[in-house]
């Protein structure tokens, strides 16, 4: 149960302008989601991003889409629920999930995903929810249920695999010029 690049999928869920004041937080989660962006980029991870109810949640924040390819919009709390989403999971054999908000849109993908047989891990440092019980709740009911709680650190080492990896030194120079 570990992530292997070439069949990864980076899901960066939700991270909307209109939503990050409410969450206490927001500036960690669109750090993080920023680290481990970069890195997937680095390390040729496929990446995607959501942006649920843009209309009303707002865009995700400049600084997150520079490094992401464009949203797909969803109005199901799952993204599996968003066709272009579900469509693109053709060779994926593990989801590495960060995001707004761990009870609700997190959650909720993972346990489709789960479903679905796919292997789901999700960044603990790269996701929230408003209120801090249903953030702890939702990361209990997800380990319970099958998904491998992990860091957003740990996740991109783990994609590396190796200090001879061709990109090892570009990814060690990523993770410590990031603060916590």
């Amino acid at each position: 149960m570990r992530l292997d690049a070439p069949t990864s999928l980076l899901c960066v869920i939700d991270i909307q302008e209109r939503l990050l004041p409410a969450v206490p937080d927001g500036r960690r989660v669109i750090d993080r989601a920023m680290l481990l962006a970069e890195a997937a980029t680095l390390l040729d991870v496929r990446t995607v991003l959501t942006e649920q109810y843009p209309k009303g949640l707002g865009p995700t924040p400049p600084e997150l889409t520079a490094r992401l390819p464009a949203a797909l919009t969803k109005l199901s709390f799952s993204c599996c629920g968003c066709e272009p989403f579900a469509a693109g999971l053709g060779n994926i054999e593990s989801v590495l999930l960060c995001g707004l908000e761990t009870h609700v849109c997190v959650a909720q993908t993972a346990i489709d995903l789960l479903l679905r047989g796919l292997t789901v891990f999700v960044a603990t440092d790269a996701v929230a929810s408003r209120h801090a019980i249903d953030h702890e709740i939702a990361l209990r009911r997800l380990e319970a249920t099958g998904a491998i709680l992990t860091t957003a650190e740990a996740a991109i080492f783990e994609w590396c695999r190796s200090a001879e990896h061709p990109r090892f030194q570009d990814v060690r120079k990523l993770v410590l010029s990031t603060s916590r």
